[in-house]
């Protein structure tokens, strides 16, 4: 279908899941959430459609030279996504809280969620859907590709007609030699095929393998850092609270998260991908990411204790640094590189989907291993789990083993795509895109 127009189809899938979730219905709670669900699936379905065509289309466009920056940058974006969720997070449990009063949970339970807090979570996340729609007349302008017009639609007169008016300069269409490279066997493979395989094969294991291990760790830590705030006391116990501060003292916390850690992060990685390289930024986070797990999960006790409270945030908010000057920002941006024109969208959302099969295994493998040994302290319907510090140690484990997969995950730095997916075996051509680094289209 090409990927402006699945960029336009799954930009109004998440507008209108945004904003149906918020509206979501039901003549009991059971009801609701099951609507919400309902919605929520939608919205991811958009999202995951959203991750490869974002990461495909800037590479498509970017030059070699600074095509790592502009993809990171793209993911980048999304700390500011996260940064700007906290706030309205803040703003509407804020406002919300002072309008209306409710004593803390342990004083009066059923009392202590008043029935406007049904608004607060609607509003939250209904926003969502104002930012996304803000950029449909932008996408819808867009041209399509030129490396999808060329390679996969084999019109090149109209990938030339699109790059003229980006680079606002005549491109001439060089029809006989996309049609060649198009229809060469070496380019036509498919994605079940031997030759994949032999080319490819183990990239889209090391691509699948560290996103896959990456969001174990990053979503585990993600969902459920009101629990680890809360044992270490950096947020009130619940019971002290009413429903409606609950949500702005974790709305807080996580806002200072990502402002401290998170945006800075992905911002490094945007600065020093392309000086670094993929693979050592991606090595290098993984590694910092085990040792500052290792750091938290072994002296655990230590770090509970009142005047190290402030430590254990510190450390805690490194691993999110780590992570997103790290793998987080990196398997974003490799898998939209190294893949030949036909299969890379597919590819990056066979990766991405295996990170979102991560985050299934973190979500609710931290949520049942994180309880505590004693069955008296669970969280109400969970068994014992292993307790914080010994899920902390399997998630620095989990990191380690994403730092062996990258192994499998090659450099892109400073290579073409064509050099890099084999698309391209005109040797004259090759020299003149390695002379000319600017130059976008295909050929």
């Amino acid at each position: 279908m090409g990927r402006k127009k699945v960029y336009g189809l799954t930009l109004i899938l998440m507008v209108v899941s945004s904003i149906a979730s918020g509206l979501s219905f039901g003549s009991s709670a059971k009801g609701v959430i099951a609507t919400l669900c309902f919605f929520r699936f939608w919205l991811g379905f958009g999202i995951g459609g959203d991750y490869p065509l974002s990461a495909t289309i800037m590479s498509e466009y970017a030059n070699k030279k600074t095509r790592g920056a502009f993809i990171a940058a793209v993911f980048a974006m999304q700390g500011f996504g996260i940064l700007g969720g906290g706030i309205v997070g803040l703003i509407v449990s804020a406002a919300f809280d002072h309008a209306y009063k409710a004593p803390a949970y342990s004083v009066d339970a059923a009392a202590s969620t008043v029935p406007q807090a049904d608004y607060v979570w609607r509003i939250i996340l209904m926003f969502g859907a104002i930012p996304a729609a803000l950029t449909y007349y932008w996408r819808m302008k867009m041209p399509e590709t030129a490396r999808f017009t060329a390679l996969v639609a084999k019109k090149a007169k109209q990938a030339a007609a699109d790059m003229s008016k980006v680079l606002n300069m005549d491109l001439e269409a060089e029809e006989d030699k996309v049609i060649k490279i198009a229809t060469d066997r070496t380019n036509s493979f498919g994605l079940f095929s031997r030759e994949f395989l032999k080319r490819h094969g183990l990239h889209l294991l090391g691509t699948t393998t560290t996103w896959f291990l990456l969001d174990i760790a990053f979503y585990s830590q993600n969902l459920f850092q009101k629990d680890i705030f809360s044992a270490i006391g950096w947020i009130p116990k619940a019971a002290s609270m009413n429903a409606i501060h609950e949500v702005y003292k974790i709305a807080r916390a996580q806002t200072l998260i990502a402002l401290c850690s998170t945006v800075p992060g992905y911002w490094f990685t945007v600065a020093l991908i392309d000086i670094m390289g993929r693979f050592a930024i991606q090595l290098m986070g993984f590694f910092f990411m085990t040792v500052f797990m290792f750091a938290l999960a072994i002296p655990y006790h230590h770090w509970t204790l009142e005047p190290n409270r402030i430590g254990f945030v510190i450390m805690y908010s490194l691993t999110f640094f780590f992570a997103n000057f790290g793998p987080n920002a990196t398997t974003f941006v490799v898998p939209a590189e190294i893949f030949p024109a036909r299969l890379r969208s597919t590819c990056h959302g066979i990766s991405a989907a295996a990170g979102k099969a991560g985050a299934i295994v973190g979500a609710f493998g931290f949520l049942y291993a994180a309880q505590s040994t004693d069955p008296a302290k669970t969280d109400a319907g969970y068994p014992p789990g292993i307790g914080v510090r010994y899920s902390l140690i399997m998630l620095g484990v989990i990191n380690f083993f994403g730092m062996l997969f990258t192994l499998l995950v090659p450099e892109s730095k400073g290579k073409s795509l064509e050099e890099l997916t084999g698309e391209n075996g005109d040797e004259n051509d090759e020299k003149q895109i390695q002379m000319d680094p600017s130059r976008t289209v295909p050929i």
